[in-house]
């Protein structure tokens, strides 16, 4: 190959621009959802070299971009793409418009790949929606916690919405089927604090230096040894609902983590926590919004059975 021929194959650097999908987010992140493949060691390092430029300068990773930055992307070696077969996904959709997106996630179902699972709703939703420039998650449930998710289609939405969702501005309601004869209505305070098991599981428990949070109940239905509560969530810490009820003494059925362990063996159930309703303004036009998911078959089956 002669010296030409070389030059001409000798990858180059690319330019992006950065558009509505790209506002407000960290260059480091951007960088990571543009690079599928790249280390993420590698993307660091190239930000710390300077080799990636915005608007022909250097930045720190927590650069946050705005619409019409020009990002200079070294040329990078991307590893091979391991094919993945992504299993469809039943989601029923609650709600689309140009900037969200609101989905009836099932229980069992994770909503983002990691931890031994190899793909989640937003996996198969991207994957779905080859065309969509911008989809992320706006929050989360557990993978057996079943109800509303709420994603986003424009990055504006987004940094709006989590805003909401710090404020309060969120109102989230979930049903919960839990063990014993809960009184009228609660109110949950205690501080919870996130840790990491011996075998690396991710765990919450009460504890006073903890973050503050703060959960309401009320009682819809009760036969002993069941009740049927409605949960209001003011905070919205990891775990908090199951935490908080375990801790007053109302485990919820079938939690795996923090329920009554031979109660669960006896029903065999899935956790009974429902994600039912979602009230918030929406973050592009301000219209007040109202989301409700019902009570999924098996969940309702219980209730019906053992709280007539």
């Amino acid at each position: 190959m002669n010296d030409l021929s070389k030059a001409a194959a000798k990858p180059k650097a690319k330019w992006l621009v950065v558009g509505e999908e790209g506002e407000a987010q960290r260059i480091d992140n951007f960088l990571l959802r543009e690079l599928k493949g790249v280390p993420k060691s590698h993307v660091y390092r190239v930000l710390r070299s300077g080799e990636v430029r915005v608007n022909s300068g250097r930045v720190k990773p927590d650069y946050r971009l705005r619409i019409g930055d020009k990002v200079r992307i070294p040329p990078m070696r991307v590893g091979e793409k391991q094919t993945v077969k992504l299993r469809p996904l039943e989601l029923p959709i609650k709600y689309e418009d140009d900037a969200l997106l609101v989905v009836d996630k099932p229980s069992g179902v994770a909503v983002h790949g990691g931890s031994g699972v190899s793909f989640g709703v937003i996996e198969s939703l991207r994957a779905a929606r080859p065309q969509a420039k911008f989809l992320e998650l706006a929050h989360r449930l557990d993978r057996d916690t079943s109800g509303l998710l709420i994603l986003c289609k424009k990055r504006g939405a987004l940094v709006e919405l989590h805003r909401m969702l710090r404020e309060g501005e969120v109102g989230k309601v979930y049903l919960a089927v839990v063990k014993g004869m809960a009184k009228k209505s609660l109110e949950l305070r205690e501080s919870l604090h996130k840790y990491v098991t011996a075998s690396g599981e991710r765990r919450v428990s009460v504890h006073e230096d903890g973050q503050s949070a703060i959960t309401r109940t009320k009682l819809v239905k009760a036969k002993d040894p069941f009740s049927l509560l409605e949960v209001e969530l003011l905070t919205g810490r990891t775990h908090q609902i199951r935490v908080h009820l375990a801790h007053a003494g109302h485990p919820i059925v079938g939690d795996d983590k923090y329920g009554d362990f031979a109660l669960n063996r006896e029903l065999k159930q899935r956790l009974l926590l429902h994600a039912a309703r979602l009230a918030f303004r929406h973050p592009v036009t301000g219209e007040p919004m109202k989301l409700e998911s019902p009570m999924p078959p098996e969940m309702k089956s219980f209730v019906e059975s053992r709280l007539r």
